[in-house]
Order: C-alpha cells, then structure tokens, then sequence
C-alpha cells in the first residue's frame, strides 16, 4: 500500500521521564500512525541530542524528581524550539512530570520556583498530600479514564482551558473539578495508564493534527477497530464511577 505521508514522532526523555507506562502512548502512536497508512519515524530525544527538523507529534512522559533534576538543564536548551513548534500548531501530550514542566513553574514545598517552560499556563506547587487512583474525565473527546499518581498540585490561570472535567478522582488539585489542560494543539495531563491504548479518540486527534503538520494535506484515516479499546475504557469507567 502506498504511504499517505511519513510523520516524525519524538518522545522526549524516554530514560528519564516514562514511568507508569508512558511509553505506551508512543508505542501507540507509532502503531496508530501505520494503521491509518502512514509512515513513522520514532525519534528518542535524550538530554544533549538534537530534535530532528520537522518533527510533527511529540511525547512526553512523567517521572520523579530525580529524573527531572536530569532533564532541566537540556529542556532550557531545546525550550524556544518546543515554544515555536506549539505555536506553530504542532501536536503534543506531556504527562505528569513533562506536564509540570510544560507549565510557568513548579514551587516546592520549600518555596523554591523552578522555572517551567510557559507552554501551558499553568502553575504547580508542591505539597505534602498525595494524588493516587483511578480518573474519568469528561473531555471534548468523550469519556477519558487513567491513573494518578502525583503530589504536585497545579492550578490553571485565569483563560486556560483544562482537558477534562473531573467525574472521580483527583485531577490537577482535588478541589477545582480540573484535570490537565490544552493551549494551542499541546494537551497535558496527570494521567497515566498509558493514557492513550485505552483513549484512542484522543489519540487519533493528535495524529491527525500531525498528519496535517507532517503532509500539509488533511488527515486520511484508516479503518481501525477500536472495539477492545473501548470495551476496557467502559469498564473502566463503570467501576470507578460504582466505587
């Protein structure tokens, strides 16, 4: 079969920010992105690489604090790339820790600001109470469930859309009904699981957006079945709605 176009994807810190099964989503992507008829570059960016040219979907996942303390110095060099590729349009999912650092800044509990990167106007602190279960989210891509596990609590600026609304669980801070949030076509999120195998509307946003960035055409989709991957988001979301 002839490729409908080859789409550049970069998961950015797979050593040091991919716990929980992050690398999942990348997996899927990758597998999404062949299954729709395109072709696929995976691209792993570890700190001191290079970002290829004209990378079209970005990954990144979360990780603990001593893996970000890894990544710092490496996303300060690469930042304003990352700034003009968002404000570009071009698609990208931070999980829990990449997420964070997505956002203005990260204040420990301390009160130390670490600087973030300003995608996401977002603002995390760090507190002693910590995050963990099962999430179902309403989103513009229906139902969305996944796993948190994080103890920083982040707060979304005045104007900035989050990406779901809070059905059961935590979300960015267990008291304003958010979770994640998405500014231009960059979608951040606490949520683990991997978040997309079990969310494939989601994951076919992102690469449709990237088919677009990649080809300049619009996106061609396949005809997937999405049967068992929605039959475990059901369930899913039927048990944690129950507990």
């Amino acid at each position: 079969m002839t490729s409908k176009g080859l789409i550049d994807l970069v998961h950015l810190y797979p050593r040091e920010m991919s716990i929980y099964g992050d690398l999942g989503n990348t997996r899927c992507l990758a597998q999404r992105i062949r299954r729709h008829g395109y072709d696929v570059h995976v691209h792993d960016h570890h700190p001191g690489s290079t970002l290829p040219d004209t990378p079209a979907l970005l990954m990144g996942g979360g990780g603990q604090d001593s893996g970000q303390s890894r990544v710092e110095d490496d996303l300060a060099m690469i930042a304003d790339r990352l700034r003009g590729l968002a404000a570009d349009g071009v698609p990208m999912i931070m999980i829990c820790g990449m997420y964070q650092l997505f956002g203005n800044a990260f204040i420990t509990v301390d009160g130390a600001e670490l600087p973030g990167l300003g995608i996401l106007d977002v603002t995390t602190r760090g507190n002693e109470k910590r995050m963990i279960g099962g999430v179902v989210l309403e989103t513009e891509f229906g139902e969305v469930v996944g796993f948190e596990n994080h103890s920083g609590s982040t707060v979304l600026a005045t104007g900035q859309a989050p990406f779901g609304r809070v059905r059961s669980g935590n979300g960015n801070n267990g008291s304003d009904g958010t979770e994640g949030a998405v500014r231009h076509h960059v979608v951040g999120s606490y949520l683990h699981g991997p978040i997309l195998p079990v969310n494939p509307r989601l994951a076919d946003h992102l690469i449709a957006r990237a088919a677009e960035v990649a080809t300049g055409r619009a996106f061609e989709p396949g005809d997937l079945d999405d049967t068992l991957a929605d039959q475990a988001r059901v369930r899913q979301v039927r048990r944690l709605l129950a507990a």
